[in-house]
């Protein structure tokens, strides 16, 4: 029985807009390096523009782009190191099983010595060993165009996708400043381990190919908070959380938004509509943002912008649907404080919503969780 799990899916199941992201991310990715980076400077008669190797890059930039092997100078370095390999094994032996037997052995120790491991490398290598004639004609070029030229343009192409689609690319650096602009670590990742001691966890292990540092001080840092979880005992959000919510509907103006905020002292109100379905949250920083902005284009607008801008909010006053946040996290009744301590553990959010088939069934606050840990600790748990 053991066995035949072993043969099963050794990957976590992925949400298909993941699958269709990364599939997206590809085809644009390859389209845009073979019509407009390389066809104009690759000799398009000998078909070697828009390698196979590249298909397999697009795999890890687009799809795993955590992964350290797919990291710019893996990319970059390690195919362009590989084809210069290729190249020169191709030149030199004429036996076709010897070259590409020899130019793809070669290829995986000259890019693991560079610190450039990137699996299609050996791909790229074995692509010239199997093209005598065309790398007759574009000798060591072959290195620079196709394969640097058009791994890099994957590379820049894979970073900007990635941004857009809310995703990052390259991996975080282990001392990457906030998202605050300081110098501290995430709270997730504030472990007491250094960098040296995280990199010689992932050596110990073998682990350095599949795991970056500053992944694996995440993964840590959940676990501690999930393990955190256990102590309290198994409390879920039902435990937790507020019953007896104040709430606004979407067309509620911003005045009386800020005057609940003032009379209740909450850090979060949900926004329902007239059934109490759910459809967002207004934090109170969304508030004072809000005023900044304002304030901001007051200072900076000249008469006619401050007009138009009168004229805007006497016809169509900011209204709570103007402000509110619809992409936070959620949770249901049964779901886990360490789920939950996950959620808002990073800053982004003061509350997260409990729902119940769409409808607010309640709310639990940063304030709730603080109890529930102080209670832990007071009882020894």
């Amino acid at each position: 029985m053991q066995f035949l799990r072993s043969l099963g899916p050794a990957v976590a199941r992925a949400p298909p807009t993941e699958a269709i992201r990364a599939g997206i991310g590809a085809c644009v990715g390859l389209g845009l390096t073979g019509l407009l980076i390389l066809s104009p400077v690759v000799d398009l008669e000998l078909g070697l523009y828009l390698v196979a190797p590249f298909g397999a890059s697009s795999v890890l930039l687009f799809a795993v782009p955590n992964s350290p092997l797919a990291q710019p100078f893996s990319a970059i370095v390690g195919n362009t190191v590989a084809a210069l390999v290729g190249v020169a094994v191709c030149l030199i032996l004429t036996d076709p099983l010897t070259r590409i037997a020899l130019g793809v052995g070669l290829a995986i120790v000259a890019t693991i010595l560079c610190r450039a491991v990137h699996p299609p490398a050996g791909a790229v290598a074995m692509t010239a060993a199997m093209s005598p004639e065309a790398m007759a004609n574009l000798g060591f070029w072959f290195a620079l165009a196709p394969i640097g030229i058009g791994t890099a343009s994957l590379v820049v192409l894979a970073a900007i996708y990635a941004r857009l689609t809310g995703r990052r690319y390259p991996f975080r650096q282990f001392d990457e400043p906030n998202r605050h602009g300081t110098a501290d670590a995430e709270p997730p990742e504030r472990l007491g381990l250094s960098e040296d001691e995280l990199t010689a966890i992932l050596e110990r292990y073998r682990q350095s190919f599949n795991l970056g540092v500053e992944d694996l001080a995440r993964l840590i840092g959940a676990a501690e908070l999930q393990a955190a979880s256990h102590r309290t005992g198994p409390l879920v959000a039902a435990d937790l959380m507020s019953r007896n919510l104040i709430t606004v509907r979407p067309d509620t103006p911003l005045i009386e938004v800020a005057d609940l905020f003032r009379r209740h002292r909450f850090t979060s109100l949900p926004v329902v509509d007239e059934e109490g379905v759910f459809l967002g949250v207004i934090f109170q920083i969304h508030l004072i943002l809000r005023a900044q902005e304002d304030a901001a284009r007051l200072q900076r607008g000249f008469v006619p912008a401050l007009k138009r801008l009168v004229d805007r909010r006497r016809d169509q006053p900011v209204r709570a649907s103007d402000i509110m946040s619809v992409a936070g996290p959620r949770a249901t009744q049964d779901t886990p404080m360490g789920l939950l301590l996950a959620m808002m553990a990073d800053g982004e959010v003061d509350a997260v919503p409990v729902l119940d088939y769409g409808r607010i069934a309640g709310i639990v606050t940063r304030t709730d969780m603080m109890a529930a840990l102080a209670r832990g600790v007071v009882r020894g748990e």
